[in-house]
């Protein structure tokens, strides 16, 4: 499977892309999949590397869904 960007398959992104589309017919090129892609995978890095601070700031040793929800509010506004 060809991947879009450097961690998304081409065909999720496009999936989760037209989830959100009012008209089903609408396309996406390859560089806006591409774009898409890394656009993601910097959201998830993001989003990984605060959780691991906000472990750190708890002195806890693995990050779970609380660390990310207390990061996410400042993360989906910093994107």
């Amino acid at each position: 499977m060809e991947r879009a960007g450097t961690g998304f398959r081409k065909e999720l992104v496009s999936k989760l892309l037209h989830l959100h589309f009012r008209d089903e017919k609408t396309k996406v090129g390859g560089d806006a999949l591409q774009l898409m892609a890394e656009l993601l995978r910097i959201f998830v890095v993001e989003a990984a590397v605060r959780g691991v601070r906000q472990a750190q700031a708890e002195d806890v040793t693995l990050v779970d869904i609380d660390q990310l929800e207390k990061v996410l509010p400042q993360l989906l506004l910093d994107f």
